[in-house]
């Protein structure tokens, strides 16, 4: 997905385009296609990407660890 913000007339709008998990190159080219309409004046901002890995074995987010989680960050 990519995201960017209109302004108009004061008031910012968030908008997102989707794109093929794919293709990335045209979400590229599309992210590159905001960026020089705002160099040009435009109110665009905030353009950026997101994604999610479609072979993401936990869900996305933080969440308290499960009981039997015994990870340690100092040497044992």
């Amino acid at each position: 997905m990519v995201y960017w913000t209109e302004v108009e007339d004061g008031a910012a709008s968030a908008r997102g385009r989707e794109f093929a998990s794919d293709d990335m190159s045209m979400a590229m080219k599309f992210m590159e296609e905001l960026r020089a309409r705002q160099r040009a004046g435009e109110s665009i901002c905030f353009v950026a990407m997101s994604s999610e890995n479609p072979d993401s074995v936990g869900h996305p987010g933080v969440a308290d660890p499960s009981p039997d989680y015994n990870w340690k960050k100092r040497r044992r």
